[in-house]
């Protein structure tokens, strides 16, 4: 296999085959990103070709956004019983066909099934738990730096593309990015089934950052039952914590003024006040390429300061600069300045809430408690999603949206600063111990 030959070449120049299965990753998790912001230039086509309203293309992009938030705990369990490589091609190809089915609908609830059910479905699979199973199955070392890595490439992902795809939709018609969303697919497709292996074992490695090889446990035949279960059991234990719902809560308005807000509606706002669709797409890029900064620093600055400040900063300058965009007349220096200023707060509260995450209710169970407060993330996502095109539809003004997601961002950050007496004296210590 190319994988088995890579490995014993890297091993000769001391280079551990784990940093190849995070680039294989990092380009998935930046591919199915991209296929999740890519509805985000294509409202508009859609309306001038179908004529249907805001609201009707929101509602199916707010289900894609439930999925994507709601496979996440459960992610976790297809990838350890069926294996991460073929997890991730399977997901990979239900994208595909959401996108290629696309190209021949013509009736809104084709749209509801393509774009909602199946590629929420597929993209669900390769959302933030993927970053996370590649973390811990194959480093001690460099942990945190690599979740950080992909991270930024899942958030980056759904701006980055988002230029070219405006330009394609511009120039050659809204089916044109849907050909350049399937090409990235079978590229990422292609590197998935050379290079990714699911255990450093399979290669005869150990870890990095270990000496010994860990060898991987069998597979009893209930296995993916109970992993199914496992979710489930971990929502009833941890729901009596009021820690946990703060994190949930503050993590659900997050996904309100990012994903369903931003990235859906971002290029509809420009287009409102006379902006074209490639020039809006430009000021995404600018996101995303801050967010990538200001995701790893986040990482950085969650090792060396209390988490609980750095959201209470986070939420509250995201806050004042959601405020802030309707004052900036739409201009090309005011929205630069948000650009760069939003962008580098996009997904930095992803860092601290997972640490918080984990020092609460221990690492053993932080992963599936994320998966829970992720879910929280696409739900207030898919709030905003429907809820902006709602506001368009019957106000004729996004504005209304962007104000409330600020109101909301500011009263996050006032819920980060209690988690530390609520940790102590509520039921979250119980939960947390």
């Amino acid at each position: 296999m190319v994988s088995t030959a890579l490995a014993t070449t890297l091993a000769r120049r001391n280079i551990h085959y784990g940093w190849v299965v995070v680039g294989a990753t990092f380009l998935t998790m930046l591919v199915t990103a991209g296929a999740m912001g890519a509805p985000g230039v294509l409202i508009k086509p859609l309306q001038d070709e179908f004529g249907w309203s805001t609201s009707s293309i929101s509602s199916a992009l707010a289900v894609r956004l439930i999925l994507f938030g709601l496979m996440g705990p459960f992610a976790a369990a297809f990838m350890n019983n069926f294996g991460v490589r073929k997890v991730v091609v399977f997901a990979l190809a239900l994208v595909a066909i959401g996108f290629i089915g696309s190209l021949f609908m013509n009736k809104l609830w084709h749209l509801l099934v393509l774009w909602g059910l199946i590629i929420g479905f597929g993209t669900g699979l390769t959302a933030v738990v993927l970053g996370a199973t590649i973390s811990n199955r194959w480093f001690t070392k460099h942990r945190g730096l690599v979740i950080g890595m992909l991270s930024a490439s899942s958030a980056t992902g759904q701006l980055v593309f988002l230029p070219i795809m405006a330009a394609l939709t511009q120039t050659y018609g809204w089916r044109s990015a849907v050909y350049l969303v399937c090409g990235m697919i079978v590229v990422a497709a292609i590197a998935v089934l050379a290079l990714m292996r699911d255990h450093p074992a399979d290669l005869n490695l150990p870890l990095v950052g270990e000496v010994h090889i860990t060898p991987v446990s069998g597979k009893p035949k209930d296995r993916l039952g109970k992993m199914l279960l496992s979710p489930i059991t971990i929502l009833r234990e941890v729901s009596t914590s009021s820690t946990f719902w703060i994190l949930f809560s503050t993590f659900f308005i997050c996904g309100l003024s990012t994903n369903g807000l931003i990235q859906t509606h971002f290029v509809t706002l420009c287009g409102d006040f006379g902006i074209m669709p490639i020039e809006a797409s430009g000021f995404l890029a600018i996101i995303g390429i801050c967010d990538f900064i200001g995701t790893i620093c986040s990482g950085w600055l969650s090792d060396r300061f209390d988490n609980r400040w750095l959201l209470f900063w986070y939420y509250g300058l995201r806050g004042l600069s959601l405020l802030f965009l309707p004052f900036t007349d739409f201009g090309f220096y005011g929205l630069t300045m948000f650009s760069i200023f939003y962008g580098l707060d996009w997904v930095a509260t992803i860092p601290p809430t997972v640490r918080l995450a984990a020092d609460r209710f221990g690492r053993e169970k932080a992963g599936l408690v994320f998966g829970w407060i992720f879910a929280a993330h696409q739900l207030g996502a898919a709030t905003a999603a429907y809820g902006a095109g709602l506001s368009r539809t019957e106000l004729q003004s996004y504005l209304p949206a962007f104000f409330i997601a600020g109101g909301f961002c500011i009263l996050a950050a006032i819920l980060c600063i209690t988690l530390s007496k609520v940790a102590r004296t509520g039921p979250a210590a119980a939960v947390a111990h």
